[in-house]
């Protein structure tokens, strides 16, 4: 494997105004960005990639909030393509914070020299395939225009923030922020009267962060969310070692499991084993912490009947933690299946509500009527804030693609083709954009798999996708009709089953007003997903549309 090689493609220094053309080009700086841009430079594409950020990361650049840890396993939740990699940096802690995610994504773009392929602080605002070229046009906010008979939209599903529906946000006087768009000195929080709007997995951390520094906190909850504990651990240089020299089969497990990480997945049915035996169980992953409980039964996310004996399980762990009666019963979860939300993991989440200067609002019996100039107001009265916090999360899956005009054959839009939902072939192609390529589309497992090896995974189709075109003197491949409507009706016929369609939240769009609903995502599983997407290689991709090159046709 060759790292830090030569760059192909720097990024040019200023702005040009005729159009600069390459091979491929990449939007977005992120795990999946970051990789393509390796995979591709690998196998000697000339390539330039988009980042509107100032560097790479991507929403570990943005989320630099207090308390931002990453929830799964930092060995799951890292680069498996390279054994130098690996065995080069070494993790500090079973769950890894903010800082040291942006230490290990600073010091893979060093050890593969990726900076040089990047323009920092650009947003593409445009991208339309050029049918007589057979050629994607993309133009960015610098005035400048590239060419490249291949796009890649490494944008990720969780890219654009979404600001809360509540009237009067730009009125408040006091400092304004929000998670997903933290500054990046340090806020003092010391003797501030602080409010936090969104209690889900950002709000959490926020909470259990900002709580102990804050003079009060005021905690306006509009949806409790269910939280397991963390039980983060300092990792030893004895078990760094043992990882190091078993990470072959840590990937393989991963990449073979149904989540794309090496947690547990326990085929027992809720009710195959008995009342005293489930609480047991139970206990020990919560003892156990982070995601053991989600794999402890096979059946959780659908049967609603055992869902809600865990789900009962968890809301007495509440009562146990939070002293305050009144305020345990509200922070209790209720009216949608557990795990149906995103599962949160914490440190010290219910504890912090113990601190007498942090209160909780229940914003369900007594909600939000406006921000005002001095802080929240809600129907019982108005709280006098100097910080007010939005931890309200993204407009997820489909908000990067749909934030600026994407434009395939005869001039229609991805805004149009996805105006009742999105739709694409393995949330990787979609009919109608010859050569337009995603990672971690809203029609693949997207959220609900390890995003690390989802975006490893993706990568690597379109290279052998874009191998296969070049083998065969082809210049564009695109999903037909049928195999798109295919796919989308596998994806439908899955989500049925789920549990997860009980629930409102950003995983089936219900956090955006007006946007379509639907869980679109592939409920089948990492490894599901790998076995349908390996079927069009092996057949030919007989269920793909191809051109040939305009150069053919002429002749």
């Amino acid at each position: 494997m060759a790292l830090a090689s030569t760059p192909s493609s720097p990024s040019p220094q200023s702005p040009s105004t005729s159009p600069q053309r390459r091979d491929i080009l990449i939007v977005g700086g992120g795990f999946g960005g970051m990789y393509a841009v390796y995979k591709f430079r690998e196998m000697g594409l000339q390539l330039q990639a988009f980042e509107a950020g100032g560097d790479v990361g991507g929403v570990w650049y943005w989320n630099r909030y207090p308390g931002a840890r990453v929830d799964l396993p930092s060995i799951d939740y890292s680069y498996s393509f390279s054994p130098e990699i690996e065995q080069e940096w070494t993790w500090s802690e079973q769950f890894a914070a903010q800082p040291e995610l942006l230490r290990y994504i600073d010091f893979v773009a060093k050890r593969l020299d990726l900076r040089p392929h990047f323009q920092f602080n650009t947003r593409v605002t445009s991208a339309a395939w050029d049918e007589s070229r057979q050629l994607w046009v993309v133009k960015t906010d610098r005035g400048e225009t590239y060419e490249a008979p291949y796009c890649v939209m490494a944008t990720g599903p969780l890219s654009i923030p979404k600001e809360p529906d509540i009237p009067g946000v730009k009125r408040f006087k006091g400092r304004l922020l929000h998670s997903a768009r933290w500054p990046h000195e340090p806020v003092d929080f010391t003797g501030k009267r602080v409010g936090v709007i969104g209690t889900g997995s950002t709000g959490i951390q926020v909470v259990q962060d900002v709580g102990p520094q804050a003079g009060e906190l005021f905690v306006f909850q509009r949806t409790p969310s269910f939280t397991m504990p963390m039980r983060n651990e300092t990792l030893t240089p004895e078990y760094v070692d043992e990882v190091k020299r078993n990470y072959a089969g840590i990937r393989e497990i991963a990449r073979s499991s149904t989540v794309g990480g090496s947690r547990p997945q326990s085929t027992r049915a809720f009710f195959s084993v008995t009342p005293n035996q489930r609480r047991v169980l139970l206990e020990d992953a919560w003892k156990q912490g982070g995601l053991s409980m989600l794999g402890t039964f096979a059946d959780l996310m659908v049967n609603a009947e055992a869902n809600e004996h865990v789900a009962e399980f968890v809301r007495g762990k509440i009562g146990e933690v939070v002293k305050d009666p009144k305020t345990a019963e509200a922070l209790k979860p209720k009216g949608y299946p557990i795990f149906a939300r995103r599962p949160c993991l914490d440190t010290s989440y219910y504890e912090t509500y113990n601190l007498p200067n942090v209160h909780l609002v229940d914003c369900i019996t007594d909600p939000i009527v406006e921000i005002t100039e001095k802080g929240v107001r809600n129907e019982s009265g108005e709280t006098e804030l100097d910080i007010l916090i939005l931890a309200t999360g993204y407009d997820g899956l489909t908000g990067a693609m749909m934030a600026f005009d994407v434009t395939g054959r005869d001039g229609r839009t991805v805004r149009q083709k996805w105006q009742d939902g999105p739709r694409s072939t393995f949330g990787l192609m979609l009919e109608g954009f010859p050569n337009l390529f995603m990672t971690t589309g809203p029609n693949g497992p997207s959220a609900l798999a390890n995003i690390i090896r989802i975006s490893e995974h993706d990568v690597d189709w379109i290279a052998d996708a874009i191998t296969h075109l070049k083998k065969n003197g082809l210049a564009t491949i695109e999903p037909t009709v049928q195999a798109e409507d295919a796919w989308m009706e596998i994806v439908r016929s899955i989500a049925q089953r789920s549990l997860i369609n009980k629930a409102k939240t950003w995983w089936v769009g219900a956090n955006v007003k007006d946007k379509p609903q639907g869980l679109t995502m592939f409920t089948g599983g990492f490894l599901k997903y790998r076995e349908y997407c390996a079927v069009p290689s092996a057949n030919g991709y007989r269920d793909f549309q191809f051109e040939p090159q305009m150069e053919a046709v002429a002749a």
